[in-house]
Protein backbone atom coordinates (compact mmCIF):
# COMPACT_ATOMS: atom_id res chain seq x y z
CA UNK A 1 0.00 0.00 0.00
CA UNK A 2 2.79 2.24 -0.44
CA UNK A 3 2.09 5.75 -1.60
CA UNK A 4 -1.07 5.07 -1.10
CA UNK A 5 -3.22 7.92 1.25
CA UNK A 6 -6.06 7.41 3.61
CA UNK A 7 -8.27 9.17 5.95
CA UNK A 8 -9.77 8.25 9.34
CA UNK A 9 -11.81 10.18 11.65
CA UNK A 10 -12.51 9.78 14.75
CA UNK A 11 -8.47 8.87 14.68
CA UNK A 12 -7.34 9.84 17.99
CA UNK A 13 -8.70 7.05 20.56
CA UNK A 14 -10.42 3.84 20.23
CA UNK A 15 -11.06 2.27 16.66
CA UNK A 16 -9.80 5.17 14.97
CA UNK A 17 -6.97 4.85 16.88
CA UNK A 18 -6.46 1.32 16.42
CA UNK A 19 -7.11 1.51 12.47
CA UNK A 20 -4.99 3.70 11.71
CA UNK A 21 -2.09 2.68 13.70
CA UNK A 22 -2.62 -1.12 11.52
CA UNK A 23 -2.99 0.74 8.21
CA UNK A 24 0.23 2.67 9.20
CA UNK A 25 2.20 -1.02 9.40
CA UNK A 26 0.73 -1.44 5.94
CA UNK A 27 2.60 1.37 4.55
CA UNK A 28 -0.23 3.33 4.45
CA UNK A 29 -0.14 7.58 4.70
CA UNK A 30 -2.58 8.17 7.07
CA UNK A 31 -4.00 11.75 7.59
CA UNK A 32 -5.93 11.46 10.86
CA UNK A 33 -8.18 13.64 11.72
CA UNK A 34 -10.65 14.55 14.84
CA UNK A 35 -11.40 17.76 16.36
CA UNK A 36 -8.78 17.67 19.06
CA UNK A 37 -5.16 17.85 17.82
CA UNK A 38 -3.71 16.83 20.66
CA UNK A 39 -5.30 12.72 20.25
CA UNK A 40 -4.12 13.04 17.00
CA UNK A 41 -0.58 13.78 17.89
CA UNK A 42 -0.93 10.77 20.11
CA UNK A 43 -1.99 8.32 18.11
CA UNK A 44 0.86 9.67 15.66
CA UNK A 45 3.32 9.01 18.36
CA UNK A 46 2.18 5.38 19.11
CA UNK A 47 3.45 4.10 15.63
CA UNK A 48 6.85 2.81 15.24
CA UNK A 49 9.40 5.44 14.34
CA UNK A 50 9.82 4.55 11.19
CA UNK A 51 6.17 4.24 10.15
CA UNK A 52 5.48 8.04 11.84
CA UNK A 53 6.47 10.54 9.11
CA UNK A 54 3.67 8.57 7.26
CA UNK A 55 0.93 9.81 10.07
CA UNK A 56 -0.25 12.96 9.69
CA UNK A 57 -2.43 14.88 12.13
CA UNK A 58 -5.33 17.51 10.25
CA UNK A 59 -7.70 18.12 13.09
CA UNK A 60 -11.21 19.14 11.79
CA UNK A 61 -15.19 19.54 12.53
CA UNK A 62 -16.82 16.76 10.43
CA UNK A 63 -19.91 18.35 11.19
CA UNK A 64 -19.14 21.79 9.71
CA UNK A 65 -19.17 21.31 6.12
CA UNK A 66 -16.05 24.88 5.95
CA UNK A 67 -14.36 22.60 8.06
CA UNK A 68 -14.87 19.15 5.67
CA UNK A 69 -13.60 21.49 3.06
CA UNK A 70 -10.76 22.55 4.30
CA UNK A 71 -9.83 19.31 5.68
CA UNK A 72 -9.99 17.28 1.76
CA UNK A 73 -8.71 20.43 0.37
CA UNK A 74 -5.62 19.88 2.50
CA UNK A 75 -5.04 16.70 1.85
CA UNK A 76 -5.63 17.46 -1.75
CA UNK A 77 -2.44 19.75 -1.81
CA UNK A 78 -0.31 17.89 0.37
CA UNK A 79 -0.90 14.18 -0.74
CA UNK A 80 -2.19 14.96 -4.69
CA UNK A 81 -4.79 12.13 -3.98
CA UNK A 82 -6.97 9.66 -1.34
CA UNK A 83 -7.26 6.56 -1.42
CA UNK A 84 -9.46 5.99 1.21
CA UNK A 85 -11.74 6.94 3.83
CA UNK A 86 -12.53 5.32 7.23
CA UNK A 87 -16.11 7.16 8.50
CA UNK A 88 -15.44 5.74 12.31
CA UNK A 89 -15.92 9.37 14.30
CA UNK A 90 -19.00 9.44 16.62
CA UNK A 91 -20.29 11.14 19.53
CA UNK A 92 -22.73 8.90 21.39
CA UNK A 93 -25.00 9.67 24.69
CA UNK A 94 -25.87 7.37 27.53
CA UNK A 95 -28.93 5.11 27.18
CA UNK A 96 -31.67 7.05 27.67
CA UNK A 97 -35.79 6.43 27.48
CA UNK A 98 -36.93 8.09 24.04
CA UNK A 99 -39.14 10.63 25.94
CA UNK A 100 -36.60 11.87 27.61
CA UNK A 101 -34.36 12.09 25.07
CA UNK A 102 -33.42 15.92 24.28
CA UNK A 103 -33.57 17.48 20.50
CA UNK A 104 -29.80 19.23 21.30
CA UNK A 105 -28.35 15.49 22.15
CA UNK A 106 -30.70 14.06 19.30
CA UNK A 107 -28.84 16.56 16.95
CA UNK A 108 -25.49 15.97 17.84
CA UNK A 109 -25.70 12.56 17.70
CA UNK A 110 -27.16 12.35 14.55
CA UNK A 111 -24.97 15.45 13.06
CA UNK A 112 -21.75 13.55 13.91
CA UNK A 113 -22.40 10.17 12.36
CA UNK A 114 -24.84 10.77 9.57
CA UNK A 115 -23.77 14.21 8.70
CA UNK A 116 -20.53 13.83 9.60
CA UNK A 117 -20.31 10.57 7.54
CA UNK A 118 -22.49 12.57 4.11
CA UNK A 119 -20.08 15.49 4.36
CA UNK A 120 -16.76 13.45 4.41
CA UNK A 121 -17.89 10.88 1.73
CA UNK A 122 -19.03 13.87 -0.50
CA UNK A 123 -15.84 15.41 -0.31
CA UNK A 124 -14.08 12.01 -0.92
CA UNK A 125 -16.41 11.72 -4.01
CA UNK A 126 -15.18 14.91 -5.29
CA UNK A 127 -11.47 14.10 -5.24
CA UNK A 128 -11.54 10.52 -6.62
CA UNK A 129 -13.59 11.06 -9.26
CA UNK A 130 -10.94 13.25 -10.75
CA UNK A 131 -8.03 12.01 -9.37
CA UNK A 132 -6.10 9.84 -12.09
CA UNK A 133 -5.60 7.01 -11.72
CA UNK A 134 -9.82 7.25 -10.92
CA UNK A 135 -11.51 5.88 -7.92
CA UNK A 136 -11.29 4.89 -4.12
CA UNK A 137 -13.14 2.90 -1.39
CA UNK A 138 -15.31 4.55 1.44
CA UNK A 139 -15.62 1.86 4.12
CA UNK A 140 -18.29 3.03 7.06
CA UNK A 141 -18.71 1.99 9.96
CA UNK A 142 -21.81 0.91 11.25
CA UNK A 143 -23.18 -0.63 14.03
CA UNK A 144 -25.95 -4.23 14.88
CA UNK A 145 -27.74 -1.68 16.20
CA UNK A 146 -28.78 -0.83 12.50
CA UNK A 147 -30.36 -3.94 12.35
CA UNK A 148 -30.95 -4.47 15.84
CA UNK A 149 -31.42 -1.77 18.25
CA UNK A 150 -30.73 -1.77 21.79
CA UNK A 151 -33.23 -0.09 24.10
CA UNK A 152 -33.00 3.49 25.13
CA UNK A 153 -30.76 4.17 22.33
CA UNK A 154 -32.83 5.55 19.47
CA UNK A 155 -31.03 8.52 18.57
CA UNK A 156 -27.83 6.06 17.95
CA UNK A 157 -29.71 3.38 16.29
CA UNK A 158 -31.21 5.95 13.91
CA UNK A 159 -28.10 7.46 13.14
CA UNK A 160 -26.27 4.25 12.51
CA UNK A 161 -29.62 3.18 10.42
CA UNK A 162 -28.48 6.08 8.49
CA UNK A 163 -25.45 5.15 7.89
CA UNK A 164 -26.59 1.91 6.50
CA UNK A 165 -28.89 3.92 3.56
CA UNK A 166 -25.04 6.19 2.76
CA UNK A 167 -23.15 2.81 2.47
CA UNK A 168 -25.74 1.42 0.21
CA UNK A 169 -26.35 4.58 -1.91
CA UNK A 170 -22.70 5.63 -1.77
CA UNK A 171 -22.01 2.19 -3.27
CA UNK A 172 -24.60 2.57 -6.36
CA UNK A 173 -23.38 6.25 -6.63
CA UNK A 174 -19.62 5.02 -6.55
CA UNK A 175 -19.38 2.36 -9.78
CA UNK A 176 -19.30 5.62 -12.68
CA UNK A 177 -16.56 6.98 -10.32
CA UNK A 178 -14.84 3.67 -9.86
CA UNK A 179 -15.18 4.41 -6.07
CA UNK A 180 -16.12 1.52 -3.58
CA UNK A 181 -18.17 1.62 -0.61
CA UNK A 182 -18.46 -1.12 2.04
CA UNK A 183 -19.81 -0.76 5.29
CA UNK A 184 -18.36 -2.71 9.11
CA UNK A 185 -20.21 -3.16 11.96
CA UNK A 186 -18.71 -3.71 14.98
CA UNK A 187 -19.96 -5.45 18.27
CA UNK A 188 -18.91 -5.06 21.34
CA UNK A 189 -15.13 -4.34 22.08
CA UNK A 190 -13.32 -5.05 24.87
CA UNK A 191 -12.51 -1.48 26.49
CA UNK A 192 -8.90 -0.44 27.22
CA UNK A 193 -9.45 1.68 30.53
CA UNK A 194 -12.66 -0.05 32.53
CA UNK A 195 -14.52 -2.62 32.87
CA UNK A 196 -17.30 -3.85 30.46
CA UNK A 197 -20.32 -2.21 32.06
CA UNK A 198 -23.75 -4.29 32.33
CA UNK A 199 -25.96 -3.48 29.43
CA UNK A 200 -29.64 -3.48 29.44
CA UNK A 201 -31.07 -6.07 27.90
CA UNK A 202 -35.01 -6.16 25.66
CA UNK A 203 -36.65 -7.92 28.34
CA UNK A 204 -35.46 -5.26 31.12
CA UNK A 205 -32.11 -7.38 32.51
CA UNK A 206 -28.85 -6.13 32.82
CA UNK A 207 -26.53 -8.31 31.63
CA UNK A 208 -22.18 -7.75 30.89
CA UNK A 209 -21.86 -8.95 27.19
CA UNK A 210 -19.51 -10.79 25.78
CA UNK A 211 -16.26 -8.40 24.11
CA UNK A 212 -13.88 -8.99 21.51
CA UNK A 213 -10.35 -7.52 21.01
CA UNK A 214 -9.86 -4.41 18.67
CA UNK A 215 -7.59 -6.22 16.87
CA UNK A 216 -10.27 -8.35 15.17
CA UNK A 217 -11.51 -4.79 13.79
CA UNK A 218 -8.22 -3.57 12.57
CA UNK A 219 -7.89 -6.89 10.74
CA UNK A 220 -11.36 -6.56 9.10
CA UNK A 221 -10.66 -3.06 8.01
CA UNK A 222 -7.15 -3.65 6.64
CA UNK A 223 -8.31 -6.80 4.72
CA UNK A 224 -11.20 -4.58 3.31
CA UNK A 225 -8.84 -1.56 2.57
CA UNK A 226 -6.67 -4.14 0.71
CA UNK A 227 -8.93 -5.29 -1.96
CA UNK A 228 -7.95 -4.47 -5.33
CA UNK A 229 -10.26 -1.39 -7.04
CA UNK A 230 -13.37 -3.11 -8.43
CA UNK A 231 -13.77 -5.67 -5.55
CA UNK A 232 -16.06 -4.71 -2.49
CA UNK A 233 -16.90 -5.93 0.71
CA UNK A 234 -20.33 -4.43 1.08
CA UNK A 235 -21.20 -5.29 4.80
CA UNK A 236 -19.33 -7.13 7.28
CA UNK A 237 -20.61 -7.73 10.72
CA UNK A 238 -17.81 -8.25 13.39
CA UNK A 239 -18.47 -9.57 17.17
CA UNK A 240 -17.82 -12.10 19.56
CA UNK A 241 -20.03 -15.06 18.99
CA UNK A 242 -21.54 -15.48 22.25
CA UNK A 243 -22.74 -11.29 21.92
CA UNK A 244 -26.59 -11.61 21.84
CA UNK A 245 -27.63 -10.02 18.21
CA UNK A 246 -28.76 -13.07 17.03
CA UNK A 247 -32.01 -14.09 18.72
CA UNK A 248 -31.27 -10.84 20.82
CA UNK A 249 -34.43 -9.60 23.01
Amino acid sequence: MAGRTAVITGAGSGIGRACALGLLADGWTVVLTGRREQPLEETARLAPAAERGRAVALPADITVPASVDELFAGVADRFGRLDLLFNNAADTMPYTRTENVGAEDWHRVMDSIATGTFLCSRAAFRMMKDQSPRGGRIINNGAPSAQVPRPDSIAFTAAKHAVAGLTRSLSLDGRRYDISCGQIDIGNVTPADRPQPAVLQADGSLRVEPTMDVRHVVDTVRAMAALPAGVNIQSVLVMPAAMPYVGRG
